[in-house]
């Protein structure tokens, strides 16, 4: 990768803020990506010495049970502000992650979450370094690193 972290290190990113975050063992898998169906995404841009940006996608009801794990309640029965919060924070602890081990300078941006059903998230002028495959306990997730030009 580019961005000077392997795929093996970004995948330890991913186990670590897992098991750290809500005591879930993940594991590498070879899902297929799909953009159908209800979903969130978060996402964060990295700039400076580097540029990308780092999303974390999952369905709805995923998004819901990490919430509740995360949060240490029961999980919502439905998409609601806690939920988007935990999404974007997700986002956040993985590209947290990934800029330090980077050049110095690298700002990460607050997180965004998207929501909905058959969506395509393009970030303008950016390339595909990795998508990598999760799966746990409550299913299958992805993370993409993109990079983009300065």
């Amino acid at each position: 990768m580019e961005t000077g972290v392997s795929v093996d290190m970004l995948a330890q990113i991913v186990k670590s803020v897992f098991i750290t975050m809500m005591g879930l063992e993940v594991s590498d898998c070879e899902a297929p990506p799909s953009s159908h169906g209800e979903r969130l995404t978060s996402f964060v841009h990295l700039t400076g010495g580097w540029n990308g940006a780092v999303l974390f996608e999952c369905n709805r009801h995923q998004a819901c049970l990490f919430a509740g794990r995360i949060l240490s309640m029961d999980p919502p029965e439905s998409v609601d502000d806690d939920v988007r919060d935990v999404i974007g924070e997700l986002a956040n602890m993985i590209g947290g992650n990934l800029k330090s081990g980077m050049a110095p300078g690298v700002r990460l941006s607050m997180p965004t979450v998207m929501e909905g059903n058959d969506y395509d998230v393009r970030v303008c002028g950016s390339q595909l370094l990795e998508r990598l495959a999760f799966q746990c306990e409550d299913g299958d997730f992805f993370v993409t690193v993109l990079s983009t030009k300065e």
